[in-house]
């Protein structure tokens, strides 16, 4: 059993905890993940480490309530307790070397990039990130991102906090304007990773992308996280989840994860009522 040692509402569908888990918190790095199970009778499900601290034997996780198993994880509170925290599992991010980089982050998909800046940052590296949101609503970890980058600029498609516009309109302009970065690292939704991958493209700059599909096992087994790379089927799991934009066959993961969608919803639905019942 681990322990949840804080828990803060970032926004209203995303939640950030700290689990207590000193064997994980040993080892993890930036770009590696966990998979956990609220319960005993639960489903697995994979969730990016977030940050954590070695000395304190904690990992932060950030997560968005879309389904059953997070509903049930964010109706937990501090003091209480989750079923099963593995990890870390996954290749941790390349980061040796690189001297200037762009970190472009969407939505949730920030939580996973911030501890990339963060470690590039310690490492001396000019970091430069974009972040973007649909609204201010949805805003998340803003002051982090600020602390650990040189310049940072934030998106947001209705213009209500930063820029309005989506990540690769001042990603296309930094590049433009001379900006010599070693590498792009892109962490979102697949279809703004794939438009920020066609954005580099034309100047060839070495562009890093992280791949998220549905997982089971974490070991490659299942097969479920499987992804065509560069014309070949490899597993975010074991061979990921950082992988060469250049090469993901973004169209193929995209139909994949669609197909999850509706039993995703009804699961959720399904937590929620259950939930009520519970409380009533």
């Amino acid at each position: 059993m681990y322990k949840i040692i804080n828990k803060k509402q970032l926004n209203p569908t995303v939640t950030m905890m700290d689990i207590e888990a000193p064997l994980v918190a040993r080892k993890a790095e930036p770009g590696q993940f966990i998979i956990l199970r609220v319960s005993e009778d639960g489903e697995r499900i994979p969730l990016t480490v977030a940050g954590y601290n070695r000395e304190a034997g904690t990992v932060k996780i950030i997560f968005q309530i879309v389904g059953a198993t997070t509903n049930l994880l964010n109706k937990k509170s501090e003091g209480e307790y989750i079923q099963d925290f593995v990890g870390p599992l996954g290749v941790a991010s390349k980061l040796d070397g690189l001297k200037k980089v762009c970190i472009v982050g969407g939505g949730v998909g920030c939580a996973i990039a911030l501890p990339i800046a963060q470690k590039l940052h310690e490492m001396g590296c000019e970091v430069h990130s974009i972040i973007g949101f649909r609204s201010k609503d949805l805003l998340i970890l803003e002051d982090e991102f600020r602390a650990a980058s040189d310049k940072l600029t934030v998106m947001t498609d209705d213009g209500s906090a930063g820029r309005q516009g989506v990540v690769t309109l001042p990603l296309k302009e930094a590049i433009e304007d001379g900006e010599a970065y070693d590498e792009i690292i892109t962490i979102g939704p697949l279809i703004m990773m794939k438009f920020v991958v066609e954005t580099a493209r034309p100047y060839n700059i070495p562009t890093t992308v992280s791949m998220n599909p549905i997982m089971i096992d974490g070991t490659g087994m299942c097969g479920g996280c499987r992804l065509t790379v560069g014309g070949k089927t490899k597993f975010a799991c074991v061979d990921g989840p950082d992988f060469n934009g250049y090469e993901v066959d973004f169209d193929e993961a995209m139909s994949r994860a669609s197909m999850y969608r509706d039993f995703e919803r009804h699961a959720y639905d399904e937590s929620c009522n259950l939930f009520s019942k519970e409380v009533k």
